[in-house]
């Protein structure tokens, strides 16, 4: 264990000199998402929180066409779109698809109407049968790191033996054709392109310039080293420790969990994460064959296993938690996004798991001690815990498709400030978007002093709609604001606002303006 240890000192040290990766998020766009502009701007900017690589960026005029013309300029972490000069009035899509330091793809629209809205169409997202595609490939990928790595890992350090390694054999197979095929995926899916493009060398190019691109060579190196080692002679051991080490440095060299700050936290417990999956889940077949036929070498074998899978899982736990900490951020959100309820299955099978290893470890083994007979019943307990294995890996597979809420960027409410003689309003409307949002009324002096109101009215209409003005009560909140919460804004568009505020009796100060409501 020694080599091992060491092999993975080295290799964590590698990972770490590469740059801080993370998950990319769009936080702001200018001209503003939903507005109305009076003529075309010189060009559109998208500022993420870090720094990007443009995968496909489309500009779609009001008439439907694709602006070819329109170029494209990368500054740190903001994309600049030219706008060609002629853009004629009507709805503007710009269609942008990203690539975040982790290696994963951000995509998204946003737009902007010139002169007034119409009914350019948003373009259609990738191809589903791509995401299918990289979704069996990441399954197969695990299977050939876990089952096949840990495997060869297991029958050499563990078992001391190579018999009954069919499976991991095939898992080796499986996974390195599984990486292989996931390289021109992650480049479809990086660009936006659907399965007509697999053949092209655009795909290719990229994913190997990417994290994950680097990642799967890790993976399929590996791969390659474990099947070497499982040819046997001096060098085997040293062999399938690489392999194992390798294993956790392709899963530390990408992916949401392991760019997540702090790094030098979250690279290791990635690290340490795999590796414990790979020693724990790679053991399950090769230990179902032998029981299947036990001898009197089988008892060593499981005593040896069970000493070290004790401490392991205790890692496994350690890790998960802390990972899961900082991914989720709060616990609501293991029901409340999509990737804490990846999250929360993965945890239900996983506790399913424990409950069969310590069935296997305080029960069926003692009882395997006793009478050899009992060996069928340890063997259908462990083939159980390999289907559950299996539903735990189609199932965190699916994270490669949800962003962790830490990623999650908070809206920032649409901010409306409206001055007049006597009297200034500020105006925070949540999430500023068509459908049902939330409006904050400060009502202030013209000195910017608080305002004394006995009443508050908000008044909105979008003339364009057909829509007629509708008035809003407001109710003084507890932090000295109007609120006027649940307003139905059914469509996006030039929305107008009027705020009527009854200061005394006889006197009552209204300002109005407009506020442009971005699409959903």
């Amino acid at each position: 264990m020694r080599v091992l240890a060491a092999l993975a000192t080295l290799l964590l040290c590698i990972g770490f000199a590469t740059g801080a990766w993370a998950h990319a998020a769009l936080v702001s766009v200018e001209p503003a998402n939903g507005s109305i502009v009076a003529s075309a701007p010189k060009r559109v900017e998208l500022r993420f929180n870090e720094a990007v690589t443009p995968g496909a960026i489309r500009l779609i005029d009001g008439t439907g066409e694709v602006r070819e013309e329109a170029r494209v300029s990368v500054f740190g972490e903001t994309i600049s779109i030219a706008v060609p000069p002629d853009l004629p009035q009507g709805t503007a899509v710009v269609s942008y698809r990203v690539i975040s330091q982790d290696g994963h793809p951000v995509a998204g629209s946003v737009i902007f109407s010139i002169g007034a809205p119409s009914a350019t169409q948003v373009p259609a997202g990738v191809d589903s049968g791509v995401n299918a595609l990289i979704w069996l490939t990441r399954i197969g990928l695990y299977l050939g790191l876990f089952a096949g790595v840990g495997g060869v890992f297991f029958a050499i350090w563990i078992a001391r033996s190579t018999n009954g390694m069919v499976l991991p054999r095939t898992a080796l197979v499986v996974g390195m054709l599984s990486a292989i095929a996931s390289l021109p995926l992650l480049g479809l899916d990086l660009l936006g392109l659907s399965l007509t493009a697999l053949l092209t060398s655009a795909p290719w190019t990229i994913a190997f310039a990417t994290s994950a691109g680097l990642a799967l060579l890790v993976a399929i190196a590996a791969m390659l080293v474990a099947g070497i080692a499982l040819r046997g002679g001096q060098g085997a051991r040293i062999l399938s420790a690489i392999a194992l080490a390798g294993v956790g440095l392709s899963l530390a060299g990408t992916g949401h969990a392991a760019t997540a700050p702090p790094e030098a936290l979250t690279r290791p417990a990635v690290f340490l994460h795999g590796l414990g999956i790979a020693f724990w889940t790679g053991a399950l077949a090769p230990l179902a064959v032998l029981v299947s036929r036990p001898t009197s070498a089988t008892l060593p074998i499981l005593n040896r296993f069970s000493r070290i899978a004790l401490p392991v899982v205790a890692i496994l736990a350690l890790t998960g938690l802390t990972l899961a900490i900082i991914q989720l951020e709060s616990f609501a959100a293991l029901v409340e996004t999509g990737y804490g309820i990846i999250l929360s299955i993965k945890l239900a099978l996983v506790a399913a798991l424990l409950a069969l290893a310590a069935l296997n470890r305080f029960r069926l083994t003692p009882a395997l001690a006793k009478n050899l007979k009992a060996a069928s019943a340890l063997r259908r307990s462990i083939l159980a815990e390999c289907v559950l294995a299996l539903a735990v890996f189609a199932v965190v597979a699916g994270w490669r498709f949800t962003p962790p809420p830490r990623t999650i960027v908070p809206e920032t409410p649409l901010a409306v400030h409206i001055h007049g003689e006597k009297a200034m309003f500020q105006v925070l409307v949540s999430p500023g978007k068509a459908g049902t949002d939330d409006f904050v009324l400060q009502l202030m002096t013209g000195e910017a002093a608080p305002l004394s109101a006995k009443e508050a009215t908000l008044t909105l209409s979008l003339p364009e709609r057909g829509i007629e003005p509708i008035e809003h009560d407001a109710e003084i909140g507890t932090d000295g604001y109007w609120h006027v919460r649940n307003v139905e804004l059914p469509y996006p568009g030039r929305w107008h606002l009027r705020i009527d505020a009854l200061v005394t009796d006889f006197e009552k100060v209204t300002l109005e303006d407009d506020l442009d409501v971005a699409p959903r």
